[in-house]
């Protein structure tokens, strides 16, 4: 494959006041595995009094079926962590570090320094378990409050980071304020300056801006993506939520049409759209 497309339902559901049946979570997940995407971002291990729309995320996790995709849970802190390696089904943990002191102090009640302390006991649990670690890089292409943010800072944290061995990272646009030049500068600098720097990037987009990031992430050198169906989602952490996911079908769309390949099902694709709409639509 060309490009690895990863669908993130956890990201999909998470900000949702009505809390989505669990039998129809898994039928909705087990839906997307056979769609053939690389990984599913499929549920998390937190506060359940902060989040509570993952409060059942082991139920889920324990009945879904498994294929060739591989599962990544999101974790904050070493509580997390711990109940997400008793899973074999797990291959990714994935945590919010965010190069914001505001928003990482928001997301996860912690200041960087002390992220990264946790990051470095979370890798060696990993590490333990056979388990691989992802840094969301939050507010990886700006923020909205008011801080320093340049390509700069934000390799100088994925250094520190990579020194404590962190060997994935997912650059995350939490806000959706990313735009072109700010992509393609951002990836530019880091895969110059990093070697082997294994990245991705995770998107939040208003609807009518989406194809001009994936066109530069592409065009910079990204070949990982992530994504959610019909753009359903968004960080209910960050000052405007609203701002929704990269929209996987377009995603895929986009691919298809410059002949790159992404190793998806179109017609398993369909199903799940249509299961999508009737999960989230029946909600508002």
């Amino acid at each position: 494959m060309e490009v690895k497309l990863i669908e993130c339902p956890r990201d999909a559901m998470q900000g949702l006041e009505r809390f989505i049946n669990t039998d129809q979570k898994i039928e909705y997940i087990n839906s997307l595995m056979q769609v053939g995407f690389d990984t599913l971002d499929c549920a998390s291990f937190v506060n359940p009094r902060v989040i509570p729309q993952m409060r059942d995320s082991t139920e889920v996790i324990n009945h879904i079926n498994m294929t060739e995709t591989k599962l990544s849970v999101i974790i904050a802190n070493m509580r997390g962590a711990l109940k997400a390696v008793e899973f074999e089904k797990i291959t990714y943990l994935g945590y919010p570090f965010s190069v914001s002191e505001t928003f990482q102090k928001r997301n996860t009640n912690s200041s960087i320094e002390d992220a990264l302390r946790s990051v470095e006991e979370i890798v060696n649990l990993c590490e333990q378990n056979q388990k691989k670690f992802i840094a969301y890089i939050s507010m990886g292409f700006g923020n909205s409050y008011g801080e320093p943010w340049s390509p700069e800072i934000v390799m100088d944290w994925i250094k520190r980071l990579k020194n404590i061995g962190v060997n994935y990272f997912s650059l995350s646009d939490t806000v959706g304020v990313s735009n072109p030049d700010t992509i393609s500068k951002l990836i530019s600098h880091l895969t110059n300056q990093l070697k082997d720097f294994n990245f991705g990037c995770h998107f939040h987009t208003r609807e009518h801006k989406w194809e001009e990031k994936i066109e530069a992430a592409y065009g910079s050198g990204c070949r990982r993506f992530d994504g959610a169906l019909k753009g359903f989602g968004g960080c209910p952490m960050a000052d405007d939520h609203l701002v929704g996911n990269m929209p996987t079908e377009k995603m895929f769309g986009y691919f298809e049409k410059k002949g790159i390949e992404t190793g998806l099902n179109k017609e398993n694709l369909d199903r799940s759209i249509l299961l999508a709409q009737k999960v989230f639509n029946s909600l508002s």
